[in-house]
């Protein structure tokens, strides 16, 4: 038990630490989108904590560090390139004014402070791995290494199709609808979700492996009801209008599926 409460600590700590430090730096730039490149070191911070202080079998400790690791470095690449210093996303600018002002300023703390804590019950499966796999290999980490692979890549090729449509002059104002963004509104959050299902798999296997679900699930919820798409459709109609609102007519907006007339 004392190195549940050490493992788990340590990662609140340091991730703590440096979502306070980009806080910090957001009060100089005024522009809280580098919480979402938080985001991404949070998840770095958590894993390689797990895996220094952990004494799961190694191979997997390391399979699964490595896996985590491929796929923040991929997001924070994303992200940074993203990342506009000068210009904030208009998601945190609606939430400045919701807040009212400059006392939101401790508001967006508590957010920093908030995403790090969703980043410490997300991490579960690393946890697990880390504290409680052994020896024997089963079908559930291959699985779950195949499903972990298929939601990397699906999600880099999504976000490389809507980055190519964006990039493109001729499509400012219109809706990309190019490759899998035709068969769903949000393919990325789909492809990340799946990330996170191999990961739940990988650790099932492991000493409390079930509990790991809790991954996946809280992955699904805020893709799907807090962050991710209400987020992202509500700035698609104020920019888009009745362009956004008849792909939402005919397309998925999560789960790939064919389209409707």
């Amino acid at each position: 038990m004392t190195d549940v409460f050490m493992m788990f600590g340590a990662s609140f700590i340091l991730i703590t630490l440096l979502m306070v430090s980009l806080w910090i730096v957001y009060l100089f730039q005024r522009n809280a989108g580098i919480v979402d490149l938080g985001w991404a070191l949070s998840f770095l911070v958590a894993t390689w904590a797990y895996f220094f202080l952990g004494h799961g079998d190694l191979p997997k400790m390391m399979i699964v560090t490595g896996m985590v690791t491929l796929w923040a470095i991929r997001l924070l690449t994303h992200l940074y390139k993203r990342y506009d210093a000068s210009k904030e996303d208009p998601r945190y600018s609606r939430m400045r004014q919701r807040w009212g002002g400059d006392p939101s300023e401790l508001l967006f703390l508590m957010m920093f402070i908030f995403q790090g804590v969703l980043v410490v019950l997300i991490s579960t499966p690393i946890f697990i791995v880390c504290f409680g796999s052994d020896s024997i290999w089963t079908k559930w980490e291959f699985i779950g290494v195949a499903i972990w692979f298929l939601g990397l890549v699906g999600e880099g090729y999504a976000d490389a199709q809507l980055a190519a449509f964006s990039a493109n002059p001729a499509n400012a104002g219109k809706v990309c609808q190019n490759g899998l963004w035709r068969f769903s509104r949000h393919p990325n959050y789909f492809f990340e979700f799946l990330v996170w299902v191999g990961f739940f798999l990988f650790a099932l296997p492991s000493y409390g492996g079930i509990i790991a679900i809790i991954s996946p699930l809280l992955v699904l919820l805020l893709l799907v009801k807090v962050s991710g798409i209400p987020l992202a459709e509500e700035q698609s109609l104020a920019s888009k209008g009745d362009l956004y609102r008849e792909y939402q007519r005919t397309t998925s907006a999560f789960v790939p599926w064919f389209r409707g007339k």
